[in-house]
């Protein structure tokens, strides 16, 4: 069925494409203007938001294909660099939510002395981050994190955008401590001040998060204290790319 759909879509798509560029953009928004008009702004601006999450859906569909089944936020951003940049070579990593293994991917190859392995819960994540090339020093296990990770002795916790997908962060957080025993996390989560957009969807009752799933986007103010509370403290903390990092220790 999803191949016959995307048939269907490759078809209207080309006969679409026929119109000429200007003209399809101005019928676009054209009528983008037209669903937004209503005596009550807020109620325009809902289904704006609406309509703006599912074009955002469509842009990172197309960007995965442009790159090849790899976001090229990865490559453009340039992000892997915050996590190899703290860890030296030698040290047992360890990347909870690893999804596809990009992060770990890229920390296995910078650090070739070090032992990494990635857990993650998603079994089609898991098999592509196992079917892609990966370096002798890079391992992959199915797993749930809030309940036990992989025996190692670990040095560094790496958890890229997996908080914010959790209710009890702190506990988790705690947990992960005990069961673990590293010394640093490099942690990374979306910011709720990234942009004047969000505090107007939260009040206009709008989804205002990057992905269903998330459970919050933090302020740094609340990343602060959920990590205290945790029982670490960030030796390192700073925004970029709409996003805070931080290299956390133990209290």
């Amino acid at each position: 069925m999803k191949s016959f759909l995307l048939g269907v879509a490759n078809l209207l798509a080309w006969v679409w494409r026929l119109l000429p560029g200007r003209l399809r953009s101005s019928l676009l928004t054209g009528l983008f203007v037209l669903d937004s008009r209503d005596t009550n702004p807020a109620d325009g601006l809902q289904r704006l938001f609406a309509l703006k999450d599912r074009l955002e859906w469509v842009i990172n569909e197309r960007a995965m294909a442009y790159g090849k089944g790899e976001h090229p936020k990865h490559r453009l951003t340039d992000y892997h660099r915050f996590f190899i940049d703290r860890i030296s070579d030698g040290e047992r990593v360890l990347d909870v939510g690893c999804g596809y293994g990009a992060v770990a991917r890229s920390i296995a190859r910078a650090r070739p002395r070090s032992v990494v392995t990635g857990i993650e819960m998603n079994g089609i994540r898991l098999a592509q981050a196992r079917s892609a090339d990966n370096p002798p020093n890079l391992s992959f296990v199915e797993g749930d994190a809030t309940r036990e990770v992989p025996p190692g002795g670990w040095d560094v916790v790496v958890l890229s955008n997996v908080l914010e997908h959790l209710r009890d962060r702190a506990g988790f957080l705690a947990k992960l401590q005990d069961v673990s025993r590293a010394s640093r996390y490099l942690i990374r989560v979306p910011l709720f001040e990234r942009d004047w957009q969000l505090p107007l969807r939260r009040e206009l009752g709008v989804n205002y998060f990057s992905d269903d799933d998330h459970k919050i986007e933090h302020r740094l103010g609340e990343f602060h204290a959920e990590i205290n509370a945790a029982g670490l403290h960030a030796v390192e903390i700073f925004t970029l790319w709409g996003e805070i990092w931080a290299d956390c220790r133990h209290q």
